[in-house]
């Protein structure tokens, strides 16, 4: 009997390694791996073993404020 997994489980596959389950229906399971993104696997196909790895901490980007326009100084005729 098939095991099926659900939206926030942690699971290990073969080729990809650790992921998060992101999205799953009788066709398709939608995993966010650690290492290789997301990855779409037909549900009744897909190989996965539950996983005890912590999910790794995102960060998020922080954005540079944009550098002000430096004015150019026009040189006064002497």
């Amino acid at each position: 009997m098939a095991v099926f997994h659900s939206v926030g489980d942690r699971v290990s596959q073969p080729q990809y390694g650790h992921g998060t389950v992101s999205a799953v229906n009788e066709y398709h399971t939608r995993i966010d791996f650690d290492e290789h993104g997301p990855r779409t696997f037909m549900t009744s196909r897909v190989k996965l073993e539950s996983s005890n790895i912590p999910a790794p901490v995102k960060v998020k980007a922080v954005r540079r404020a944009k550098a002000k326009p430096v004015a150019k100084q026009v040189a006064s005729p002497a």
